[in-house]
């Protein structure tokens, strides 16, 4: 009897702990779901960071009633941001005398697909013009500076210093004038992967008199980039 009992006793132990064990087996119904995002910034670059290695005017024995042209310069949007560029051209005399006896003017091509050589030799030909006789009479090919096509995808704006008709080069100092910003007008935002092409020309005033000899003039263009959203500021301002 006592062993039957001790039997009972350890089989209903363990039938006890198989209970106890059987509660922790139980599950309830459940759900879950999540969510993921990432922004990447865009970036924004004219020529990749680089100089413009073409000059800006080049010539030697310059004399009055003279023009000389200075290279085909590219403003190339490199980066995947549209900009909207400011060029600010800075002159310079090695002789303290009247540097508005020089005459400067621009052309400047905008585009996604490299113009022809016609295109740019015909644009060379129209910025000529804006330098016709002793008083620099400008043609009327661009009231106000409004873009005008020239070419299939290809516009173009003119400009000339001191001058009405065109778009002016707006004056910051005698010595230093403003492309871009200065004409306020939508030529100058850039889309990404888009150019703008710029060529100057600079005449000497026939009223330049012997003062003017063996005179060295120097232009330096610099451009800048921001953002074309409204409310952007250029770098340092």
């Amino acid at each position: 009897m006592k062993k039957m009992k001790t039997a009972l006793l350890g089989t209903t132990l363990v039938g006890a702990l198989v209970v106890a064990g059987g509660f922790g087996t139980y599950s309830w119904f459940t759900s879950e779901t999540s969510a993921s995002g990432e922004i990447a910034n865009g970036t924004l670059q004219i020529n990749n960071g680089q100089n413009i290695t073409e000059k800006v005017i080049d010539g030697v024995d310059f004399a009055p009633s003279q023009l000389k042209y200075g290279e085909w310069m590219t403003i190339d949007n490199s980066g995947s941001q549209d900009t909207h560029i400011k060029a600010t051209l800075s002159q310079s005399l090695d002789k303290d005398i009247n540097i508005k006896k020089y005459k400067v003017g621009y052309i400047a091509l905008k585009y996604k697909e490299k113009p022809s050589e016609d295109v740019m030799k015909a644009s060379k030909i129209k910025l000529e013009k804006l330098f016709n006789g002793t008083t620099n009479v400008v043609d009327t090919l661009q009231s106000e500076g409004d873009e005008v096509e020239v070419a299939p995808g290809v516009t173009a704006v003119m400009g000339v210093v001191g001058e009405d008709g065109v778009a002016e080069l707006k004056a910051v100092s005698d010595k230093e004038w403003l492309l871009g910003e200065g004409t306020n007008k939508p030529f100058w935002r850039l889309k990404s992967d888009h150019y703008i092409d710029v060529v100057f020309a600079i005449k000497l005033d026939e009223s330049a008199n012997n003062d003017y000899q063996g005179v060295k003039y120097t232009a330096d263009l610099k451009v800048q980039a921001k953002q074309a959203d409204e409310g952007s500021k250029y770098d340092g301002e």
